[in-house]
């Protein structure tokens, strides 16, 4: 008898949409892990990639070569669940474009960072691919988010803003400004004593002291702006599930700032500083999602199934000027 291969099983949306959260949170988890070989001297444990020990996948039995091979199979673990999400995506019915290119998008940057992590071995972890590795991470997280966010068999029905334009504008300006802030966190790395391994390359050419307090600057500024839209929030009557995200992303930065002076002046204690790193990973997720708050599902209009550019909910604005208690419906 000749076997015929069974087709994949449809998954439900509320299939997908667990699936989605499963690989954002593994895309939030794997820059814990990056920081982690980082912070304990592992960085170059693996002498080569992909290889970790001489000819061989696998690593020596020791400490750092341990560390850095773990997080390889985190990695490895999370492109397995990146191409299932995928694979649902493409299985979905009806077809969903948004949620295909945001999938694809997740595999795209997964196969960009295997490239950028390789070429940052090989080349002794020279600053500017860690920087590169970790800011690729950061783009790939916001893509994870969205894709959880767009899981919602509403979408086709069209989607409404609720908020004024001016408030969507200031989270944008918010989403810019978190992502100054964590540039400007890597070149603190790159110029910093925490190199990732003993015989590293060379940290870049700035003055320590004068970079960090730019990036402490630039988180006040941050801040600053927080307070504002939170101001504006509150004028405009915001709806709850975007106080809600405010109020933690405030939260989160107050204890971001705090762990960033702590860090800095008790020299760098690498406990510290892979909190810190959390933080700044989770200040980014909480920003996005305070955009995408902004912009939800409409209720209630007929299913006519619309093409959407990926990641374009947190860039939507109102065609017409409207009230936060009347969202804003186009379809």
């Amino acid at each position: 008898m000749i076997a015929v291969p069974m087709a994949l099983p449809r998954p439900s949306m509320r299939t997908f949409r667990r699936l989605a959260m499963a690989s954002a949170v593994a895309l939030y988890m794997v820059v814990l892990t990056g920081a982690a070989v980082r912070l304990t001297d592992s960085g170059l444990g693996c002498s080569g990639w992909p290889n970790c020990g001489p000819g061989t996948l696998t690593p020596p039995m020791s400490f750092h070569p341990l560390v850095e091979f773990s997080n390889r199979m985190f990695t490895i673990v999370l492109g397995a669940l990146i191409g299932v999400v995928t694979t649902a995506a493409m299985r979905l019915r009806p077809r969903r474009r948004d949620l295909v290119r945001l999938s694809w998008w997740l595999v795209a940057g997964y196969l960009a960072q295997a490239v950028i992590g390789g070429v940052a071995v090989l080349l002794k972890l020279t600053p500017v691919f860690v920087m590169l590795h970790f800011l690729v991470s950061m783009l790939l997280l916001w893509g994870g988010i969205v894709l959880v966010h767009r899981a919602d068999e509403r979408w086709p029905n069209g989607r409404a803003v609720v908020m004024r334009t001016e408030v969507v504008w200031l989270g944008r300006l918010l989403a810019i400004t978190a992502g100054w802030v964590l540039f400007m966190g890597t070149v603190v790395t790159g110029t910093g004593p925490d190199s990732g391994a003993p015989n590293a390359a060379a940290r870049l050419p700035f003055p320590f002291l004068r970079v960090a307090q730019l990036h402490a600057d630039s988180a006040l500024f941050f801040t600053g702006l927080i307070v504002a839209t939170l101001f504006a929030l509150r004028i405009a009557a915001a709806p709850s599930p975007v106080w809600r995200r405010a109020r933690w992303l405030i939260g989160l930065v107050v204890v971001q700032i705090a762990l960033g002076y702590w860090q800095y002046f008790m020299g760098l204690p690498p406990g510290v500083v892979e909190a810190h790193i959390a933080g700044a990973a989770a200040i980014w997720v909480a920003t996005i999602a305070l955009n995408l708050a902004m912009v939800v599902p409409a209720e209630g209009a007929e299913a006519t199934p619309i093409e959407c550019p990926a990641g374009a909910d947190a860039a939507v604005t109102p065609a017409h000027p409207g009230t936060p208690s009347q969202p804003l419906v186009t379809s």
